[in-house]
């Protein structure tokens, strides 16, 4: 049978405001997401088995449990007689990155299910996408937005300007709860307000001048974590034209902002041929 075939795109945290440790054990944040026009392929075969093929250059470093299968079974327990089948994962964001790559997966894998199942109502991928992870609720959509409680409260942003973007990882490995340990943030109660409202209005000064004053409260502890996040940092802010660049996420990937997708591109290939052990990737930002 055909396979359906879906993007799982990479998460960018364009600002992450971290407001407190909450009592549940989450952190309470704030964060403008956008996505990168890139990310991990994610194949649907319909078929009586559930199956996960993994490919790509960063399937080796996925062990254990995989949120692909976690949303697959997920599902089939929300619609009894779901369609299923065998998925392939080709990997090629790197793992515990800071780019919501396993979110972006199972997102992927609740769409492609969305796909051969009619009767599986957008409701109930919104539920499950709660309950699979914090960041599985804004890639769902994988458009711009402005996420708040642990991350499962998501507003769409309009307006967002058409720009580049570079990636940049140096091949380091950081896991979100280690940055988060670090941190220390002290306590802090959940909100209950609803998140604001926001619209660029299609203008990048307009998300530049937004996102300089807010930064990423995790920078300072994953550069504690991993120093060649400051080697990134220097890389990046000598590349021409760059409007803003810091850290994505719980790190180590970096990413730089720019006008067009050329610049981006531009960037990229000075960095792979000054870097060549470094994970560099450059395209638009989905609008």
């Amino acid at each position: 049978m055909t396979a359906l075939r879906d993007i799982a795109r990479a998460k960018i945290n364009l600002t992450l405001e971290v407001l407190g440790r909450r009592d549940d054990g989450f952190h309470e944040i704030k964060s403008l997401i956008g996505f990168a026009a890139l990310g991990d392929e994610l194949a649907l075969t319909p078929g009586e088995r559930l199956e996960l093929e993994l490919e790509g250059p960063f399937a080796a470093k996925l062990g254990g449990s995989n949120l692909v299968l976690d949303a697959a079974e997920a599902a089939r327990q929300r619609v009894r007689g779901l369609k299923l089948g065998r998925f392939r994962l080709n990997k090629v964001l790197p793992v515990a990155a800071g780019l919501g790559g396993g979110s972006a997966d199972a997102a992927a894998a609740l769409r492609l299910i969305s796909g051969i199942n009619p009767e599986f109502p957008a409701s109930a991928a919104v539920e499950l996408a709660r309950a699979l992870g914090s960041d599985v609720s804004v890639c769902l959509a994988s458009r711009p937005a402005l996420i708040t409680g642990r991350g499962e409260k998501v507003e769409a942003v309009g307006g967002f300007p058409a720009c580049g973007v570079v990636l940049v990882n140096p091949l380091r490995s950081l896991s979100t709860q280690t940055v988060y340990s670090a941190l220390q943030a002290k306590s802090a109660p959940m909100a209950q307000e609803t998140a604001e409202t926001l619209d660029f209005g299609g203008d990048l000064d307009a998300l530049v001048a937004y996102a300089l004053p807010r930064g990423n409260d995790l920078e300072a502890p994953a550069s504690s974590l991993v120093p060649e996040i400051a080697d990134v940092f220097q890389a990046l802010s000598a590349c021409q034209d760059v409007r803003l660049a810091r850290l994505s996420g719980s790190g180590p990937t970096c990413f730089a902002l720019f006008v067009t997708e050329d610049e981006a591109k531009a960037c990229a290939a000075r960095l792979r041929a000054e870097h060549p052990a470094w994970w560099v990737a450059a395209g638009p930002l989905e609008t």
